[in-house]
């Protein structure tokens, strides 16, 4: 590749209009129009997924041991036992 040098004066002007040109234009008009129209509403929680968040959260400590960590097929048995008690 060759090697391109510019005299200070080149370089000046070059400065100047990459400060002259108004910040909000290209990329960044793109980049900024794309946050705004990306926000969904969220959707609403059922009651049986409320439930089911308590009864999950109640049983969850028979299935952990002391460290925290779920104990051998504990998450699945917690899963199963919290949809048994939300459905009551």
């Amino acid at each position: 590749m060759g090697s391109v040098t510019l005299t200070l004066e080149e370089y000046e002007r070059l400065l100047e209009m990459v400060n002259s040109v108004p910040q909000n234009t290209g990329a960044m008009a793109l980049l900024d129009a794309g946050t705004t129209s990306s926000a969904k509403p969220r959707k609403k929680v059922s009651a049986y997924n409320r439930k089911y968040k308590k009864a999950f959260k109640k049983v969850s400590g028979k299935y952990r041991s002391k460290s925290g960590k779920w104990m051998k097929n504990g998450f699945k048995r917690a899963v199963k036992e919290a949809h048994k008690v939300a459905k009551k």
